[in-house]
Parts: structure tokens; C-alpha cells; sequence
């Protein structure tokens, strides 16, 4: 009695679902030694790859000491950001070696500095001189010093105090005067004058 079974024969045992499909291109496998076949091809792979993948392997397989330009010099952003920065260090360079960022004042080629701290209800000022040529002004100085007043408030000029001080400028290359005013006042005005010029500078007490 024949019920429709069929025996398993060796063939159809060992035949897949899915054998009548290539999985592969037999062109794209390599084999090794251990006889392992593979099926993925890197270069050939990469062929196809933009240039920024192609970039990053090279350099994933390239075996170099650490490189501290090269990553800021890969492209032409990162170069032209690059010499940007460079561009921009020296000329910040070279201004501030012509003083262009200093706050210093100059009397008759005296450098002069200013700084200022409020103490109770007086000020104390130190003027620091330095010399900025042999032939710098030497002599006496009149200093006058009075609080700065906003220009909505002309009509209190004349109520406004002036300290007077002399002080002498040597021969010295550096020199530090120290003096007491006996007000206070949140910003100043300080006039310097000698026989030959004056200076005018404002200046906030700390």
C-alpha cells in the first residue's frame, strides 16, 4: 500500500531552501591558506568611496609618530583657519610691541602709570614714572586732582575740590610717587604740567 510517502534519498537531504540562489560572486572571494573562503573585499569595497572614507582607511593604516600639524593642515578650511590664527597672533604682536594696547600716558618721554585706592574718606594715589629716553623731561611737575564731573552736572563745577601736589622727576629711570588726596570720588581727574607740557588722564580708584 503505496499512502503517498516518499523515502528520503540522499540528494534531497542534503539540498537547501534556498541552494538554486548565488550568495556570492565567486569573482569577490578569496581564499587563505586555512582553506576559509572569503566573500568581502575590502579594496574593491573602497573603490567606490568617497574620498573622505578613502582618506580616513589611508590614515588608519598608515603606522607614523604622532603629528601635530597634520590633522590642522588636512584640508583647505583647516589651512586657511590655520594661518587665520597665525595671521592674527602677529599683528596682536606686533602692536602691542608699538604700545598700541597700552594704557599708559607720556609726559615729555616719561611714561607715566596711575593707580588709585579709596580710603574712607580719602584717596590714596601712586604715579609710577619710567624713563622712556636718556634726553625724558627732569624737573618739577605740578599735579592737580579733582573728582570727575558728569556733564549733566555743570552748574557744580565750582563746588568741585582740587588738590594741589609738586612732585620732582629725576634723572632716575624709575621713580615711585605716593600722595594722599583727601576726598574720594568714584572715577578722577589728574592734570600734570611742567614747564613745557601737560597731561590730563582719568582714572577710577579701586
Amino acid at each position: 500500500m503505496n499512502d503517498g510517502y516518499q523515502p528520503e534519498t540522499d540528494e534531497s537531504a542534503v539540498k537547501r531552501p534556498n541552494a538554486k540562489y548565488k550568495l556570492s560572486n565567486p569573482d569577490n572571494t578569496a581564499k587563505t591558506e586555512d582553506g576559509l573562503v572569503f566573500y568581502y573585499n575590502r579594496e574593491r569595497r573602497l573603490e567606490n568611496a568617497p574620498e573622505a572614507v578613502k582618506t580616513f582607511y589611508k590614515n588608519q593604516n598608515t603606522n607614523s609618530n604622532f603629528n601635530l600639524f597634520g590633522p590642522l593642515l588636512a584640508d583647505k578650511p583647516r589651512k586657511m583657519l590655520f594661518f587665520s590664527i597665525i595671521f592674527l597672533c602677529a599683528v596682536i604682536l606686533i602692536l602691542s610691541f608699538f604700545d598700541f594696547f597700552n594704557n599708559d600716558f607720556i609726559l615729555d618721554k616719561n611714561k607715566i602709570e596711575i593707580t588709585a585706592a579709596a580710603y574712607e574718606e580719602s584717596t590714596i594715589v601712586v604715579l609710577k614714572k619710567n624713563r622712556k629716553k636718556d634726553d625724558a623731561y627732569s624737573g618739577a611737575v605740578d599735579i592737580a586732582v579733582t573728582p570727575f564731573l558728569q556733564p549733566k552736572f555743570p552748574e557744580q563745577e565750582d563746588q568741585l575740590p582740587v588738590f594741589t601736589h609738586r612732585i620732582f622727576f629725576t634723572l632716575e629711570n624709575e621713580e615711585v610717587y605716593r600722595f594722599a588726596v583727601p576726598f574720594a570720588s568714584d572715577e578722577m581727574i589728574m592734570l600734570l604740567q611742567n614747564e613745557i607740557n601737560s597731561l590730563q588722564l582719568k582714572f577710577k580708584p579701586k
